[in-house]
């Protein structure tokens, strides 16, 4: 409510409303007397009608005649709430004698309502004694009568009074229903007022916010032309990246299918190196099993070169046929010195073999060399798919690498090194080198032939091999027939 102020909660609510715009009728003041005694207890006798409802911060107040606003009351006690809801009953209010006023001035009770609103208000009376005019005067009879004529006069002039005050009264009553209306309509009006200057508040602030919305959409407009220019130039950076961006793609699959033909030619050159490695290896093998076997051979010629020199001191003393005997066995120890001769080159094998050795070492270490080059170009090519999946598609298949087939001997035969055929005539006391068998000098031919029993020859190349070998000799034998075999497909497409 306009004008509501309230200091303290001790305070009963006022308002700075005016006078006028107040409706006393809503509670009636009974029992109220002209005049109240100084320094008594007075008590305010008041009735609530049906058009105010009671609340808690309902006051009533002591004011001076001539007031004009809620807060210029003297003093106030709080109403009482009643105790039924219909009003009836006759309410009151005691004001204690040392809170009145003690001059002999005009007051008047009000009620006020929660709002700071006064609902009703009583007549005039003043806190003083009775005067002098209230005595009784002795007068004559004929005063009397005069007075008495008087009376009846005054008294049809208060009756007529009477109904003028009636009349009054309910002109009053009218008006009041009509002031009543017209406060509602009033305060209608003022709500519509309210209503529409709140409408015309908010029109001013929407088209206020309109216009910032226009100024800000013409902002934003030039921003989205900047923006779209902008965007113009960096479609056409775009583009041009992008055919940059095709170029590159385009060498990069260039680079990856050569990558991926270097990786099988690696491939390719990493089998061959390990079938030659393998083919070192059983070369090697090979070796070390021909040099065991010449030791043992050598061991054998120096001992029966020993037992012949036994043998020749002993025929020294003999007789003439143990002389030819011994011419014989000179020659026979001749051919074996010669063997001896041969025999060192034996040592030549034993070079050989360290070249070997050496040569495989070698292919071993390019080997590894060719695999850590495999694993880097195998990674170079996968980092260059994961970043371009998109060359995966124009691959062709016989781009991707597969195992290679190798059906022919590119490399020779694995089991060239076999010892070499000893020759039977070579051997003297008829004494087998392989089983250590022996033969009578008169058996020669049958010797020989069991010397031959102990070897197996090649039917495609004549070489010899050990009969104990029996595995590497078929070996031998079926690399032929794949070589015989690879010439015939390459012959016959």
């Amino acid at each position: 409510m306009e004008g509501l102020s309230s200091s303290t909660s001790d305070d009963p609510p006022t308002s700075t409303v005016l006078l006028d715009s107040y409706h006393f009728s809503q509670v009636i003041f009974t029992n109220m007397e002209k005049f109240y005694i100084p320094g008594a207890d007075v008590t305010c006798h008041y009735n609530l009608s049906e058009h105010i409802t009671p609340r808690k911060k309902d006051w009533m107040g002591i004011f001076k005649v001539g007031w004009k606003t809620t807060r210029e009351y003297y003093t106030f006690m709080w109403a009482p709430l009643p105790s039924s809801t219909d009003n009836a009953e006759r309410q009151q209010v005691l004001f204690k004698a040392y809170y009145l006023p003690k001059d002999d001035e005009y007051y008047q009770f009000c009620y006020v309502d929660q709002d700071g609103i006064v609902r009703g208000a009583s007549v005039p009376f003043q806190f003083r004694v009775a005067s002098e005019d209230d005595m009784l005067v002795v007068t004559t009879q004929g005063e009397v009568e005069e007075i008495e004529q008087q009376n009846k006069s005054l008294f049809q002039e208060n009756q007529k009074l009477k109904d003028t005050l009636t009349n009054l009264q309910k002109q009053n009553e009218d008006l009041q229903e009509q002031i009543e209306k017209a406060q509602g309509t009033a305060k209608e009006l003022e709500d519509k007022v309210h209503l529409l200057q709140s409408g015309t508040m908010e029109l001013q602030r929407a088209q206020a916010l309109q216009a910032l919305e226009v100024s800000s959409a013409q902002k934003e407009l030039a921003v989205v032309k900047e923006s779209n220019s902008k965007l113009q130039e960096e479609n056409q950076d775009l583009k041009r990246r992008l055919e940059a961006l095709k170029s590159d793609t385009d060498a990069l699959r260039s680079e990856v299918k050569q990558a991926q033909e270097e990786i099988t030619c690696l491939e390719v050159q990493n089998s061959d190196k390990e079938a030659e490695l393998h083919q070192m290896s059983a070369e090697k093998e090979k070796l070390e099993n021909k040099l065991k076997a010449t030791l043992v051979c050598v061991d054998q010629l120096q001992s029966q070169v020993q037992k012949e020199h036994k043998e020749v001191e002993k025929f020294q003393n003999g007789d003439c046929a143990q002389a030819r005997l011994l011419e014989r066995l000179k020659e026979e120890n001749k051919q074996l010195h010669v063997n001896l001769l041969r025999q060192k080159n034996y040592s030549n094998l034993e070079k050989e073999l360290e070249e070997k050795a050496l040569l495989l070492q070698t292919l071993q270490k390019e080997k590894d060399k060719i695999e850590i080059e495999s694993q880097r170009l195998k990674q170079e090519n996968r980092d260059l798919m994961a970043h371009f999946p998109e060359v995966l598609e124009d691959v062709p298949a016989g781009a991707l690498p597969r195992p290679s087939e190798n059906t022919a001997l590119v490399f020779g035969n694995p089991y060239s090194g076999t010892p070499e055929r000893p020759n039977p005539d070579l051997v003297s006391l008829n004494k087998c080198p392989i089983c250590d068998e022996i033969f009578l000098p008169d058996l020669f031919e049958q010797y020989r032939d069991h010397v031959q029993s102990h070897t197996l020859d090649c039917p495609y190349c004549g070489e010899v091999f050990y009969a104990s070998c029996k595995q590497v000799y078929d070996d031998h034998v079926y690399c032929h027939g794949l070589d015989i075999t690879a010439a015939d497909g390459r012959n016959n497409p």
